[in-house]
């Protein structure tokens, strides 16, 4: 009996947990630069895109720098290895990626690093990157300036190179391939999980809202909501993430 009374509460949390799972959005893959918040110039943006793609010919570590409008009210850590899964930064099976992400409306910046760079992107030596070359120039105004350095200390520490004297190779810029869907694999589990405890209480209880919510739930999994904004997707750029995932190692700061 107590069994059965505590199935309405689990049932509840698990929807509650896939509600949440939903809330987040993330802009496109664009490239290698995702300025969402226009804090980069055309020059910054081309200048970074080339650094970073010869990082990538030379090393196959994908490095993004991205900036963002909001945080949409979760920690800059969550929204990191939320982005660095949903975009999927880095090599399948080395998860060799990092992200640069910047939120200057919540005055956070944080370097996301892949599980397979956590060897060399430690959390020690990511924090010396913000503490010491970034958020100095953020704290006087100059953003373009803190992310141009902070992305030369990290490609720094991923190649022991000066990152001025890295030139594209070839095919620096062509396609990687990536999987063809971005599916929300976690929220996808988290609404699985919601309906397996809804369907239990109904198969005890025989609520009559069961049905009702069970729809609901499955319009949810099928919908692909949460994991993605609408224009969400390599489909629209000639570069992708390449199936790396991330775990929530790396550092942040405030300013």
């Amino acid at each position: 009996m107590r069994s059965r009374a505590l199935l309405p509460a689990i049932v509840w949390l698990c929807l509650a947990f896939a509600l949440a799972a939903q809330a987040l959005t993330f802009p496109a893959l664009s490239g290698r630069v995702v300025d969402e918040a226009g804090l980069l110039s055309a020059t910054d943006r081309a200048a970074l895109t080339e650094a970073l793609a010869a990082l990538e010919a030379k090393t196959t570590d994908q490095l993004v720098v991205v900036t963002l409008k909001s945080l949409q009210g979760t920690t800059i850590e969550d929204y990191g290895y939320q982005l660095g899964r949903n975009w999927q930064i880095g090599q399948r099976g080395k998860n060799n990626g990092a992200l640069l992400i910047v939120a200057p409306n919540e005055r956070s910046v944080r370097i996301e690093v892949g599980y397979g760079l956590e060897g060399t992107l430690t959390d020690a030596a990511t924090k010396v990157v913000i503490e010491a070359t970034i958020l100095p120039r953020f704290k006087a105004g100059d953003f373009p300036g803190g992310i141009r350095r902070g992305t030369a200390e990290i490609i720094r520490l991923l190649t022991g190179d000066d990152p001025a004297q890295l030139q594209p190779g070839p095919g620096a810029s062509a396609e990687i391939a990536g999987p063809e869907a971005d599916f929300p694999v976690g929220p996808a589990i988290a609404i699985a999980l919601a309906a397996v405890a809804l369907l239990i209480f109904c198969a005890a209880t025989g609520g009559a809202l069961c049905g009702f919510i069970l729809r609901m739930l499955f319009w949810m999994l099928l919908s692909g909501r949460g994991g993605s904004s609408s224009g969400n997707s390599s489909s629209s750029s000639s570069w992708s993430g390449g199936g790396g995932s991330f775990g929530g190692g790396g550092s942040s700061g405030r300013w």
